[in-house]
C-alpha cells in the first residue's frame, strides 16, 4: 500500500512556506532561484555533510510540468549569492511560472529526504518514491480566471524527479514525487478559514463567524481582497490587483544601492531591515550605523496610499462590512503607514496580526488546515510514527 504524506505549501512571493505531515516538520525557503550547472564549485567539499541542506540547495529537475525541463537550479538561499537570480515579477502570475514549481518540487524532495521519513517513503538506493496528499493555493485572481485548473492538472498524473547535486547531506539522491491528490484553494478563503476554525475545522472564533469581513491580503506580486459573507466568499465582490510589495522592495534595493553602494542579496534582506526590532531602517555602510529611513518611508507611503485606495474602494460597495483584516508578509511591512492614513483619513475598523509569523504563515496553515480535513475523511493520512517535532527554516 502506498502510503501519502500531507504537504501544504504556501509558494509565496517573498518565500516560501510548508507544513509537512502531522506538523512534524515545516520549511521556510526564499522565493529565489538561479540556473546552475552540474557542479558547482564549493570550498570545503569534505565538510559539506555537516552542513544545513536549507543552505546549500542545487538540484536538477525532470518534470513534464515544467518548461524548462531538465534544467539545473541554485534555490532559496544559495540563490541569493548568485550573479543571475531571480525573484517572481510583478504582473506574472503564479500558476503560470516555472519557479512556482521549481520551489514546491524542491520543499517536497527536502521533507522526503529527511532519516525521519525513511520509514515512510520506499527507498531503492539513492532513489525515494513519494507520494504526497497536497494543498497549495493560488491569488484570488487567478482562480477566478480558472488558472486553478490547468495548474492542479500539470500536477496530477506525472512524476516529478528532484536530483540533490552539491547539497549538503542529500547529495545523490533522487526524489520522485507523485501526488495522490490535489487541491488547489483560493486564497481568500483560505485566510477566513484559518481565522475561524482550528486544525479540526472546529469553529474558535464565533464572533467572527457570521460577521461580514474584508480580507485584504497583501502579497508580493498581488494583493487579494476577499469579501466574506454567510460563511462563505463572495465570489461575485472579492477582488484581486496586481499590486504588492515586491516592486517597492526592488525599489528600496536600487536606491540603497545607486546611494550608498551596498547591495542587498534579496528582497529578504529589505524585509529584515525594514521589521527589525533593533536598528530598524539601518544599514551598515563601510562599518557604519546608516539610516536609510527616508528611502523606506517615501517609498511604502507611496504604496500604503495605493493600498488604502482598494480597501476604500472595496468598502464602498461592501458598506455593510464589520471588519477588515490585513494579512500577508506585506501587511507587516505597511502595517504602521496603513494605520497612520486611516487614522488621519476614514477611520475604518481594521486590524492586524500582532503575531508577525501568524500573519506570514497563514495561507499554509490554512491549506494544513483544509487537506487534513480532506485526507481525513478520505483516509489519505500516513500512519502514526514516532512523535517529534521537527522545525527546518
Amino acid at each position: 500500500m502506498t502510503v501519502s504524506r500531507i504537504a501544504a505549501i504556501d509558494v509565496g512571493n517573498d518565500s516560501l512556506k510548508a507544513i509537512f505531515g502531522k506538523l512534524d516538520a515545516e520549511l521556510n525557503i526564499p522565493n529565489v532561484i538561479a540556473q546552475d550547472v552540474e557542479d558547482r564549485p564549493i570550498i570545503g567539499i569534505e565538510e559539506l555533510d555537516s552542513q544545513d541542506p536549507i543552505s546549500g540547495i542545487h538540484i536538477r529537475l525532470h518534470s513534464p510540468a515544467l518548461k524548462e525541463n531538465n534544467a539545473i537550479y541554485r534555490v532559496g538561499s544559495l540563490a541569493t549569492k548568485s550573479g543571475n537570480s531571480t525573484e517572481l515579477d510583478p504582473g506574472s502570475n503564479k500558476s503560470e511560472e516555472d519557479q512556482t514549481l521549481v520551489m514546491m518540487f524542491a520543499s517536497l524532495a527536502l521533507d522526503a529526504a529527511r532519516d525521519e521519513n525513511k520509514e515512510i517513503f520506499k527507498r531503492n538506493n539513492n532513489v525515494i518514491e513519494a507520494t504526497y496528499t497536497l494543498g497549495t493555493g493560488l491569488p484570488l485572481r487567478e482562480v477566478k480566471e480558472g488558472k486553478d485548473v490547468g495548474y492542479r492538472s500539470q500536477l496530477l498524473g506525472s512524476v516529478h524527479q528532484v536530483e540533490f547535486l552539491v547539497t549538503p547531506k542529500y547529495q545523490g539522491i533522487k526524489v520522485n514525487i507523485k501526488f495522490d491528490e490535489v487541491k488547489v484553494y483560493p486564497e481568500g478563503f483560505a485566510a477566513f478559514i484559518n481565522l475561524v476554525m482550528d486544525n479540526d475545522l472546529n469553529i474558535i472564533n464565533k464572533e467572527l463567524i457570521d460577521k461580514r469581513i474584508l480580507i485584504q491580503d497583501i502579497g508580493g506580486l498581488s494583493t487579494d481582497v476577499a469579501v466574506i459573507k454567510d460563511r462563505k466568499v463572495d465570489d461575485d465582490k472579492a477582488q484581486g490587483f496586481n499590486l504588492g510589495v515586491s516592486a517597492s522592495l526592488d525599489a528600496i534595493r536600487e536606491e540603497i544601492y545607486a546611494r550608498h553602494g551596498v547591495e542587498l542579496d534579496s528582497r529578504m534582506d529589505v524585509v529584515d531591515i525594514i521589521t527589525k526590532k533593533n536598528d530598524r531602517n539601518h544599514i551598515m555602510v563601510k562599518g557604519s550605523r546608516t539610516s536609510v529611513h527616508d528611502i523606506v518611508d517615501r517609498i511604502l507611503m507611496d504604496l500604503a496610499k495605493k493600498q488604502y485606495r482598494h480597501l476604500r474602494n472595496v468598502w464602498a460597495r461592501n458598506s455593510q462590512s464589520e471588519i477588515c483584516y490585513f494579512i500577508g508578509g506585506g501587511s507587516i511591512v505597511l502595517k504602521d503607514y496603513l494605520k497612520t492614513l486611516n487614522n488621519s483619513l476614514d477611520g475604518y475598523n481594521i486590524d492586524f496580526f500582532e503575531d508577525e509569523k501568524e500573519s506570514v504563515w497563514m495561507m499554509a496553515n490554512s491549506y494544513y488546515k483544509l487537506i487534513s480535513d480532506f485526507a481525513r475523511k478520505n483516509q489519505k493520512v500516513q500512519p502514526k510514527v514516532e512523535e517529534k517535532t521537527v522545525k527546518t527554516k
